[in-house]
């Protein structure tokens, strides 16, 4: 217990003896002693660069030793961080800056340090491969053969980058890209065969052929062998500056806190708050669970699924009645729900792979792959426009579930659940023809519809009364929005899959703020907003989970 709060103890204490009030006493004691447990404390210092100048940017990672929850900020232009509300325990202190390096702080108790700085000296360090953004390895990795089925860019010639193929064709970014499952690693073509033949048969890439199984591992074998044609650093290739993302002063004041996961491997799509102090997960691997975590205590239980075979959990989403729905994608073609009195999930089986799944305030289920309405009364699917491939799925106040189609017109679509009617809104065609192909949808405190066009690179809204769309380009040479969300103040919020930043939006003017994110490949698929206005999402590449908020600069 802190010091500070004794005198205010042995002070209620005698208070509550002289006056005889027992449950006063235990109340005031019972305040005091949570408030002790749940201290805040902080921790701040200076980050200096290789000259001894303040330096901007870089990332100061605090990670408690006990639940290994990790709090991340950046250095504001002078040099400055700090981090506030850190719980109790002792942390370890990191930097991040690419081509930089820094001695960790150890054993660092917040409580203890209150009075003192934490400096940081940063050394000259190497650029790593597994440090590039998907942009950055779209330019700066050479094109042989298998290139455009490992990691395609996003039509015709995009960007200058050369290729006819479109990422929705993609064999193995469907999951992840080069960063994390690749770059690290030195494998012979044996080696290399024996990942890609676990991702094409083992996690079930059902697209990649033999000709392309043989052109993948030919390309990883040439980058990623013991005979490597890449130089030791991409920052060896003149091209590289000219690829940095550089960020504004008003993109300093983000904070992250994030959670790891209690195994490897997981691969985490979403994380989703229950508004009851937990947060959902779907493991699209072969873990076949999801997974709810207590934000906390860092602690995570794992339910598996009961089907046998390949599952690929999509999707997870928490109904207000406290049952929890999750989707299978990986070719099981059924939705499941998690009971919470027997915390046993029951299955649903359809003839239509799954996506994404929502739930109505009638208590109808909504799923996209082919778009479909599950009854739980009836335990009956019905589906519509089929065969078109619906993607992300929302549902309004009147129970109508709303949805996009991940196709080069992008349509976004509407269905009345008690009457069971579909209408389709096609959005202006993408100015540079590749196509708009839609991806996820949100509705804000106006009723408005917003989603992301992800291979036009923009934020489109709809608006149901005069049924008239308006589009809003995003910066960057590859904005590619994926992952999309509001947060309390309905700002579009989305992550940027080839450029590894978070983008803010302001829905009445068009200004985007983008932001930088603590990992490269982020794989952000869905953003969702807790009670307390934090922005929750999933990296499933870093196997992390986490939130962000917005904090005032110091």
């Amino acid at each position: 217990m802190s010091f500070a709060i004794l005198p205010c103890l042995n002070s209620a204490f005698l208070r509550c003896m002289k006056m005889g009030q027992r449950r006063n006493l235990s109340l005031v004691c019972s305040i005091l002693f949570l408030t002790s447990m749940s201290h805040a404390g902080t921790l701040s210092g200076i980050v200096n660069g290789p000259d001894g100048a303040p330096f901007k940017g870089a990332f100061v990672e605090a990670q408690n030793g006990k639940t290994k929850v990790t709090f991340t900020v950046l250095s504001d232009p002078q040099g400055r961080y700090r981090i506030e509300n850190l719980p109790a325990g002792q942390y370890t202190l990191n930097i991040h800056a690419v081509g930089y390096k820094a001695e960790p702080h150890n054993n660092v108790d917040p409580d203890a340090q209150q009075n003192s700085s934490l400096d940081f000296a940063l050394q000259k360090g190497v650029v790593l491969w597994s440090d590039l953004s998907l942009y950055q390895g779209e330019v700066l990795l050479p094109d042989l053969p298998g290139k455009t089925i490992l990691m395609t860019p996003l039509g015709p010639n995009a960007n200058g980058l050369g290729s006819s193929a479109s990422f929705r064709d993609s064999a193995c970014q469907v999951c992840h890209s080069f960063q994390n499952k690749m770059a690290p690693w030195v494998r012979d073509e044996a080696g290399w065969r024996t990942r890609v033949e676990f991702m094409r048969y083992g996690i079930g890439a059902g697209r990649m052929t033999d000709q392309d199984e043989n052109l993948i591992v030919s390309y990883m074998t040439a980058l990623f062998g013991p005979n490597s044609v890449l130089p030791q650093s991409p920052a060896d290739n003149p091209e590289y500056k000219n690829t940095v993302h550089t960020f504004g002063d008003d993109a300093l004041n983000i904070e992250y806190v994030e959670y790891e996961l209690p195994k490897p491997q997981r691969m985490p799509w979403s994380a989703v708050p229950d508004g009851k102090g937990t947060v959902w997960m779907p493991y699209k691997s072969s873990a076949s669970a999801i997974a709810a975590l207590n934000p906390e205590t860092g602690d995570v239980r794992e339910y598996r699924v009961p089907n046998k075979g390949i599952t690929q959990i999509h999707s997870v989403y928490p109904a207000s009645d406290g049952n929890v729905w999750l989707a299978e994608s990986g070719g099981s073609k059924k939705l499941g729900m998690w009971d919470p009195k027997t915390q046993q999930i029951t299955e649903y089986p359809d003839t239509v792979g799954k996506h994404t799944v929502r739930v109505g305030p009638n208590g109808m289920v909504c799923s996209s792959g082919v778009i479909a309405l599950f009854d739980p009364k009836t335990k009956e699917y019905t589906h519509f426009n089929e065969p078109a491939f619906a993607y992300g799925v929302v549902f309004d106040k009147n129970s109508n579930c709303w949805f996009t189609e991940y196709n080069k017109e992008g349509k976004i679509g509407r269905i009345d659940t008690n009457t069971a009617q579909l209408k389709m809104w096609t959005p202006p065609a993408s100015k540079d023809g590749n196509g708009v192909y839609s991806r996820r949808i949100q509705i804000d405190h106006n009723g408005m519809i917003w989603f992301s066009e992800s291979e036009s690179s923009e934020v489109a809204r709809f608006d149901p009364k005069t049924e008239t769309f308006k589009q809003f380009p995003l910066p960057g040479p590859m904005a590619t929005p994926y992952g999309m969300g509001l947060d309390k103040d309905d700002n579009i919020w989305y992550a940027s899959e080839y450029m590894d930043v978070l983008g803010r939006m302001d829905p009445n003017t068009g200004k985007v703020t983008e932001y930088p994110f603590p990992h490269s490949e982020n794989t952000i698929r869905e953003f969702f907003l807790d009670a307390q206005g934090r922005v929750w999402y999933a990296t499933p590449s870093n196997n992390r989970v986490g939130y962000f908020s917005l904090v005032s600069n110091k």
